[in-house]
């Protein structure tokens, strides 16, 4: 959904896997792998894609004071250790391409392989549009009928990721997504329409300094329930202004 910690280190990720203490944290609207809100993470050590080698480094580091108790034996012990979290990898990589099949509504049947494949095509037509991580998912789920011709295919995919550099290529994507039998109702479940958008939520917290809460209940109105489009809070499913200030955030925010 494009959470972003801010400072996923080892105090903050729990025994059970979760991560905790959410100071410095937000989502990103445009697609960016690099996107890292923290005034504390200048070189983008906590950015939105490196959360997953952040997670297998915590967890080296929990290996590493583990060794002692492992194996009477030092080298035993670190064989189990190295063993343990080389798995890591791959289940992280299985969930993840897990996660990203249910945003294309596809079956189960189809491989991570070929999930894989397919976005490793879109993001870059994403990352080089900018395009709206939330509403994008939330539109192509609109766009599982074909068109009825190529004009109409590329039009189509224009207007999907507008500013996407081969409007051409992202129609052969759609063409090539459709044929293997993506379901909207499954993506409608998985996709939120609402998320705490940074642009709210600096609105909601400058309105409750100056003592008025409405803008916090309205918002947590909207995101507690955020697959449904409801009249009324179509603001909250908007990006934020494109030509803002970067966001920052900060610990105890």
């Amino acid at each position: 959904v494009g959470f972003v910690h801010g400072v996923m280190n080892t105090d903050n990720m729990t025994l059970s896997g979760e991560t905790i203490d959410y100071g410095p944290c937000a989502f990103i609207d445009a697609f960016d792998p690099a996107a890292s809100f923290s005034s504390i993470d200048t070189q983008g050590r906590y950015a939105y894609g490196n959360q997953g080698p952040i997670a297998a480094w915590n967890l080296a580091r929990l290996g590493e004071a583990l060794v002692p108790v492992l194996d009477d034996d030092p080298d035993r012990a670190v064989a189990l250790a190295q063993e343990a979290l080389g798995r890591f990898h791959g289940a992280h990589l299985a969930a993840w391409r897990g996660g990203l099949r249910d945003k294309l509504g596809l079956p189960a049947s189809v491989a991570e392989d070929d999930v894989a494949a397919l976005t490793d095509r879109l993001f870059p037509w994403l990352a080089a549009a900018r395009a709206d991580w939330t509403s994008f998912w939330v539109r192509v789920a609109e766009h599982t009928a074909a068109p009825v011709d190529d004009d109409a295919a590329r039009t189509e995919a224009a207007r999907l990721v507008p500013g996407a550099p081969d409007p051409a290529g992202l129609a052969a994507w759609l063409a090539d997504w459709r044929a293997m039998g993506p379901d909207p109702a499954r993506m409608r479940v998985v996709n939120p329409v609402n998320i705490p958008r940074n642009h709210l939520l600096d609105e909601a917290l400058t309105a409750a300094e100056g003592g008025d809460l409405t803008p916090v209940h309205r918002l947590l109105e909207a995101v507690t329930d955020p697959f449904t489009p409801r009249p009324g809070f179509e603001r909250y499913a908007e990006p934020g202004p494109a030509d803002g200030a970067p966001f920052v955030t900060y610990c105890g925010t």
